[in-house]
């Protein structure tokens, strides 16, 4: 399995829609860099968020989450309550090939300021925007700033196809269109 170079994901993202909307270099003038990067390429994250609230004192439980837990936001700006966290989810729409895994990562301008971007991989035959959670590990409020980068994709090809893909077993997540909140 190797890393794969920027003119691979070009190839992939054109010729068999990977990443939409694509863009095929880095923007970076003013905004937190997002596009084509050496080795990766840095999703954006949209404007429709989901805040992270106590509220109504729930426990956090994987297997029967409360929706109430969680406050809808959309704008340009999301302030991130003090250690708390956000969901949002990726401008672009990924459809990754058999052959491919992804692992997200994110990046540094970010973490410098004590925000960690937390993305599970991106399965082979996986599509649908991204679900993306960002922590506020600091003691005060944060932002995240929408339609600018927030992760790097890094994309493995394997030296051959799985024998189970996402899209074989059915994944829960599969063809997501919106933030979507943990499910069992």
């Amino acid at each position: 399995m190797g890393l794969k170079p920027d003119h691979w994901i070009k190839k992939m993202a054109l010729e068999q829609g990977m990443i939409n909307p694509f863009v095929e270099s880095q923007v970076r003038n003013g905004v937190i860099s997002y596009g084509v990067s050496s080795y990766g390429y840095d999703i954006r994250i949209a404007d429709e968020f989901k805040i992270f609230t106590n509220v109504f004192s729930a426990i956090v439980d994987p297997k029967d989450f409360d929706p109430r837990s969680m406050v809808d936001f959309k704008g340009d700006v999301c302030i991130i309550p003090p250690n708390s966290f956000v969901l949002g989810r990726t401008i672009e729409y990924f459809r990754i090939p058999r052959g491919v895994l992804t692992v997200c990562l994110g990046k540094s301008t970010y973490a410098r300021c004590g925000l960690i971007v937390n993305v599970t991989p991106f399965e082979p035959e996986w599509e649908g925007y991204v679900t993306m959670e960002i922590s506020n590990t600091t003691p005060l409020p944060a932002k995240i700033y929408a339609n600018e980068g927030i992760a790097q994709v890094l994309f493995f090809e394997a030296d051959e196809e799985c024998t189970l893909s996402y899209a074989d077993k059915k994944g829960k997540y599969q063809g997501q269109q919106t933030i979507v909140l943990p499910k069992l």
